[in-house]
């Protein structure tokens, strides 16, 4: 039997008109009460009702996306291209912070989230596969990033190593030969930090260049990481004439620390990163980095969420995509 507002009401204690003032988003509702309503729903499915308020279809119209970080600038120049693709095909996208954490990740795929949408853009970092795949659902499911590469699940990503092994063998070809990598661990193998570093070291080997552990400075991938990993390495004394920042934020970071300490780029030091995320365009020097094929990435990941929403696609087995990408090369290593 089919899970009513009155059921919903009566699992949550609240009255009939509460329930309905959340589902429409009726701002003065208190917050424990909203998240009542909202745990009933999640708990009870009540999925088939939260449609019905839709097209007559049942659909929606509505993708959801789920980020780690918003605040992240690669994140929101993403969503803002999803947006603008998914609005051209006559969606619109609701956007979800998980912060990275295993139970928002896990709300934003099985709770009122998914139900609202009729397909989800997922770029886990917590879960794993066999989490996922329990909790799927029935509604299609398009993974975004590097975290899960399983046959399993429809995977738009781009092409990680690669893209670091041009970068890197674009330093070396400019005479550098110290080339610091700032933003992994240097026995990462896997996520963005080990395919990058992965495509690092393939570019060291193709040029006959001995890897140095040294040079590898693991931080996170903000900008005041990036300043204070590259701070380390100079009170290091560990000698280096290039950097390879694997995110645009943490070249950016390390660009600032490098030029107040009185370090000339790329004079004396050259530097890249990874995104062409906007502002790389208009920093002082001009970052070189490289394009990850972000506009691909919204059109073939829009695209094929909505195959499967449209029953265009109805394959069984997870159809990977890996975009194409640019070496950007500007004044910071030229």
């Amino acid at each position: 039997m089919a899970v009513t507002m009155n059921d919903v009401a009566r699992a949550a204690g609240v009255s009939l008109k509460t329930v309905s003032n959340v589902l429409n988003d009726y701002e003065f509702i208190r917050p424990g009460t909203k998240q009542k309503v909202l745990d009933a729903i999640a708990e009870l499915g009540y999925e088939a009702n939260l449609t019905a308020r839709s097209l007559r279809s049942g659909k929606s119209r509505t993708l959801g996306l789920v980020l780690s970080d918003l605040s992240a600038p690669y994140y929101a120049e993403l969503a803002s291209k999803l947006m603008t693709v998914a609005s051209a095909r006559g969606y619109r996208v609701l956007v979800e912070q998980s912060a990275a954490t295993a139970e928002n990740e896990l709300n934003a795929l099985q709770g009122p989230f998914r139900q609202l949408t009729d397909g989800l853009l997922f770029t886990p970092l917590a879960l794993e596969a066999d989490a996922i795949a329990e909790r799927r659902g029935t509604k299609p499911l398009v993974m975004l990033g590097e975290h899960i590469a399983d046959p399993r699940f429809d995977l738009v990503t781009m092409k990680n190593v690669e893209a670091a092994q041009a970068v890197t063998a674009h330093l070396l070809a400019g005479g550098r030969h110290r080339v610091a990598v700032v933003g992994a661990a240097a026995d990462d193998r896997a996520g963005s930090r080990g395919l990058r570093l992965t495509g690092y070291r393939k570019a060291l080997a193709a040029a006959g260049v001995r890897f140095d552990p040294e040079l590898v400075v693991p931080c996170e991938w903000r900008r005041d990481a990036g300043a204070a990993a590259v701070r380390s390495l100079l009170e290091s004394g560990v000698q280096f004439d290039a950097v390879f920042g694997l995110n645009d934020a943490v070249a950016l970071g390390a660009m600032h620390e490098l030029l107040v300490r009185g370090v000339k780029v790329p004079q004396d030091v050259a530097l890249a990163g990874f995104d062409d995320i906007d502002e790389a365009r208009f920093a002082s020097p001009s970052l070189t980095t490289v394009a990850p094929g972000m506009d691909e990435i919204a059109e073939r990941s829009i695209g094929l969420l909505l195959d499967r929403i449209e029953g265009v696609e109805s394959g069984l087995d997870g159809i990977r995509v890996e975009a194409g990408f640019e070496l950007k090369v500007r004044h910071s290593a030229p």
